[in-house]
């Protein structure tokens, strides 16, 4: 790195000078060098040689030299990641002659996401016009900051069925990445495969369920959310995984042959609609979001016809926003003039996800929560179109069954991720 050399009588003198003008290199401590000078790091650049050159330390004497084993300061070793990367970043900035700026200081991530060497970014991030100018050495800087080896920018998610990421991979050579959730490996490509960490609550019920001698067909298995856990927790005796995105196929093998399972497990690449399979399955998993409608005819196929099964139907059921609380009217004496009156703050008396944040993200996590009205009346609408689909499949009555309703997340704003199990059986002559 680059230092100034002083005598040691002059290195606090002249470490106040380089603070006054923001060269001083905080990272790394002030250490002696060959020839008993004291060594004070300065930015990377010119802007300190020009300094030196133009005004000065103020009649020190002083010389520049490059350090090839600095020392890093106790400060710089125990500062948050997200201070430790904006302070890096203004001192990439400053030392290359620019100025740092409100905009930039915006545009510094606070949080993302980290999958092993490989960190991701958010959307909104590093979006002013000053970033481009730094070229790779920004990337560099931001993962030396981060701990990371490869850095990568999500965008919105494509438009589509596939629902594929639009992630561009900034720093590496590729964006495999793995992911350990309840003692499952989870690998995926970050730039061609969502992960949904939000549906942990809906993954651990499933693991905790009793799935012995049973054979699941999953219907949209992506990269094995619901599949693995199955096959690895629940011990169910073959899963039946449908996948049209050849991505999330792909990544779905490795994680099978990651977790030793997959003799268990044969996999369906297309549209699960056109599924060939019949009378196959004791349970089906319908985990798609809004809704899985489409898949409820496959899903009747597949059931076996002489003894049924259970569906676990996932949806995205809208809620009436809780009805405005009627306050007694305040004698005229107690009441305040406007400018006095409270903030205008609304209480959410639903407890949802307010957040934009959260929304994109996959959601907010519920605690236990008690079946709503809206729930239970679309859970009573499924099972009877379901019960309907069954009778007319098999030109015999059917009944259904609503096991439980399992609230996983709240999507947005009075939109809540629900999952009905719902049970299905012929009925005897």
């Amino acid at each position: 790195i680059p230092a100034l050399a002083t005598e040691p009588r002059f290195a606090q003198r002249l470490r106040r000078c380089l603070e006054e003008e923001q060269l001083l290199d905080a990272r790394y401590r002030l250490q002696k060098v060959p020839g008993g000078d004291v060594a004070l790091p300065v930015l990377e650049g010119k802007a300190a040689e020009q300094w030196l050159q133009e005004s000065g330390p103020r009649g020190l004497p002083c010389r520049l030299l490059r350090v090839q084993d600095p020392i890093p300061s106790k400060a710089a070793s125990v500062r948050p990641p997200a201070q430790k990367l904006r302070s890096e970043l203004r001192r990439l900035v400053l030392g290359l002659g620019e100025s740092w700026s409100e905009e930039l200081e915006r545009d510094v991530p606070r949080a993302w996401q980290r999958h092993g060497d490989l960190v991701l970014l958010s959307e909104d991030s590093f979006s002013a016009a000053l970033w481009t100018k730094l070229g790779p050495a920004l990337w560099e800087t931001v993962a030396s900051a981060l701990g990371a080896q490869r850095l990568a920018r999500r965008g919105r998610v494509l438009p589509g069925g596939m629902r594929s990421p639009s992630v561009t991979l900034l720093l590496g050579q590729d964006g495999w990445v793995e992911h350990v959730d309840n003692g499952i490996r989870y690998t995926f490509d970050v730039t061609k495969c969502m992960f949904s960490p939000g549906n942990i609550t809906e993954k651990l019920r499933v693991a905790s369920m009793q799935c012995s001698g049973e054979v699941l067909v999953d219907l949209y298995a992506g990269i094995g959310y619901f599949t693995l856990p199955y096959l690895v927790h629940a011990a169910a005796a073959f899963v039946h995984a449908c996948e049209w995105n050849q991505h999330a196929v792909e990544a779905l093998r490795r994680n099978l042959a990651l977790n030793g399972v997959q003799d268990r497990c044969q996999i369906h690449h297309g549209d699960s609609r056109q599924l060939q399979l019949r009378d196959v399955a004791d349970r089906v998993n319908l985990g798609l979001i809004p809704s899985s409608e489409e898949g409820w005819p496959v899903a009747c196929r597949v059931l076996k016809k002489g003894a049924g099964g259970v569906l676990h139907i996932h949806h995205n059921v809208e809620s009436l926003p809780p009805p405005a609380r009627l306050q007694p009217p305040v004698p005229r004496d107690e009441q305040r003039p406007p400018e006095e009156s409270s903030s205008g703050e609304q209480e959410d008396g639903e407890g949802e996800c307010q957040s934009c944040e959260e929304m994109e993200s996959g959601g907010k996590e519920m605690p236990a929560a008690r079946v709503r009205l809206e729930w239970q009346r679309w859970a009573e609408a499924a099972a009877a179109r379901i019960r309907g689909m069954l009778a007319e499949l098999h030109s015999q009555p059917w009944r259904t069954s609503i096991l439980h309703i399992e609230a996983v997340k709240s999507y947005a704003p009075h939109v809540h991720h629900v999952v009905l199990d719902l049970e299905c059986r012929p009925t005897l002559p």
